[in-house]
């Protein structure tokens, strides 16, 4: 009906259509793929154990991730349970998990 209205309009070959479709099947494929790989792909840190601690906190940009192993998960473990800010209190549970909590054996931890 628009053609009618609009003289100048221009149907669309067949041709046309196909490209169109194959064009539309192709985005929706594309993104779908990319969901899906953000759903399903494996967190390269995983949780907190064997001496390493990884811990999400919030930022400024959504969400920050702080991953520490050995010397430096200890030290970051040592200074969480003898502060009192938000990411002290976030670590805890995290330092627990790792093994490096308050009454941890500092030889315990992985090294790295």
């Amino acid at each position: 009906m628009y053609a009618k209205t609009n003289p100048r309009a221009v149907r669309l070959t067949p041709r046309r259509k196909r490209v169109l479709a194959i064009a539309t099947v192709l985005v929706v494929v594309v993104f779908g793929g990319l969901i899906a790989w953000g759903v399903m792909a494996h967190d390269s840190y995983g949780p907190s154990a064997h001496g390493c601690v990884n811990l999400t906190v919030p930022s400024s940009t959504g969400g920050a991730t702080l991953h520490y192993c050995g010397s430096q998960a200890r030290s970051f473990c040592q200074v969480s349970f003898q502060s009192q800010d938000k990411v002290s209190l976030l670590a805890r549970p995290q330092c627990v998990l790792a093994g490096l909590g308050p009454s941890a054996d500092p030889s315990s931890g992985a090294t790295g």
